[in-house]
């Protein structure tokens, strides 16, 4: 069913110059082509540049409006008292907050959902517990879409955890605006069960010093593609854009993202790390991964200081990860600037040494990607999720075992 725009909200452009299509070459990185109707958008296809990794023909129809029938998004907000939760018709100015679509998948998710949930935390509040938002698929006869915005407070505190879990066919946005001086840790897990499709686009937008923690972590689902878009504001801010992603056989993940420094003394940083296993054995596709880190430091951005690092290990044959970084720097005068990619086997030399220490090699291969990942894992700041994604690494490396 090829579902309509549902909303009056016309196509917008938070670019400073005249924006083109997605399609056709552009000013640079962040002056993608931005608006809320999907009929602005052409039908993407596999040669079109943001397109080119995902398998479309898996995709469920998402990209091209031949999605199964529309059911409403199960969404479940968990969060203290002082926390606003609020269903708002999608006109509402405060979603576009943080931006907008940049891709048909994006646009379709927010012209098709007839409402919009925003999560407000006040100016100075401090949320000691986490805000739990849990997503839950409607199975693989119906397609849901959402759109969502965690907005804070000038000088708040937040923790926020968004966990996708079941099973379904599923679109959204899922943005994010930073209040000025404000520090938000915010986790996004997609625990899918292995039949999912979920293209999500992100939008986040940070104001004056303000902190950002950010962290993925993709081990379900069938078809994943996360986008998230990071925009400055105004000096001082910081952030950094962690995740962590395993790829068994049949399963394609992609993480996408743009870091868009417009404004001078910035600090950014990116920190990506995936494994994969595939079964050549087998009849389904072969696991993979693709990683795009955009780094945009834009003339006016002086004092920019950025890093970014996509790390993968590629564990059995018939797994293919691709690692593609993109630093593209419009001023000499900055404090920093640089970015590392690397696709390969773990360490022999470290199994070897294990191995001479008298630990057998399963268990020393182990503890060497368990150690790969744990300078991501560490940095989630909400022990109970930490360690449950230490035992989720646990369980993918058991069931390469068995």
């Amino acid at each position: 069913m090829t579902v309509s725009n549902a909303s009056n909200v016309s196509g917008v452009s938070s670019a400073s110059e005249d924006p083109v299509r997605n399609a056709t070459p552009h000013n640079n990185k962040g002056d993608l082509f931005q608006s809320f109707d999907v009929s602005n958008f052409p039908v993407p296809g596999g040669r079109d540049e943001v397109w080119r990794f995902i398998p479309l023909r898996r995709i469920k129809g998402l990209h091209d409006g031949s999605m199964p029938q529309q059911t409403l998004a199960q969404l479940r907000v968990d969060a203290p008292p002082n926390v606003t939760v609020e269903e708002v018709p999608p006109s509402d100015e405060r979603l576009k907050a943080a931006g907008g679509p940049v891709d048909r998948v994006a646009a379709q998710a927010w012209s098709a959902a007839d409402h919009g949930t925003i999560i407000s935390v006040p100016d100075n509040a401090v949320i000691t517990e986490p805000i739990n938002v849990t997503v839950t698929g409607s199975g693989l006869e119906a397609t849901t879409f959402m759109t969502l915005l965690v907005e804070t407070g000038a000088n708040s505190e937040a923790t926020v955890i968004v966990r996708y879990e079941g099973s379904g066919i599923h679109a959204d946005n899922l943005n994010w605006h930073i209040g000025e001086g404000s520090r938000v840790n915010a986790v996004v897990d997609t625990q899918w069960e292995r039949d999912t499709v979920h293209i999500g686009q992100q939008s986040i937008r940070v104001n004056r010093d303000s902190t950002l923690r950010h962290t993925v972590a993709a081990f379900g689902g069938e078809i994943i593609r996360l986008t998230p878009r990071v925009t400055f504001t105004a000096p001082g801010a910081d952030v950094e854009l962690n995740g962590v992603y395993f790829a068994d056989a049949g399963q394609y993940i992609e993480n996408r993202m743009l870091v868009d420094h417009s404004v001078p003394n910035c600090r950014s940083n990116v920190l990506y790390k995936g494994a994969l296993q595939g079964d050549r054995s087998s009849n389904v596709p072969e696991a993979h991964t693709c990683w795009v880190g955009d780094v945009l430091i834009r003339a006016e951005a002086k004092g920019t200081d950025t890093y970014e690092t996509n790390r993968n290990l590629v564990l059995t044959d018939g797994a293919r990860a691709d690692a593609i970084p993109n630093l593209e720097i419009e001023t000499g005068e900055i404090a920093g600037a640089g970015h590392a990619a690397t696709v390969g086997r773990f360490d022999e030399e470290q199994l070897f040494y294990l191995r001479s220490r008298g630990i057998p090699e399963q268990e020393a291969t182990r503890l060497i990607i368990r150690g790969f990942f744990n300078e991501v894992l560490n940095q989630v700041p909400v022990e109970s999720v930490r360690d449950e994604l230490i035992a989720r690494v646990a369980g993918e490396l058991e069931q390469s075992n068995n």
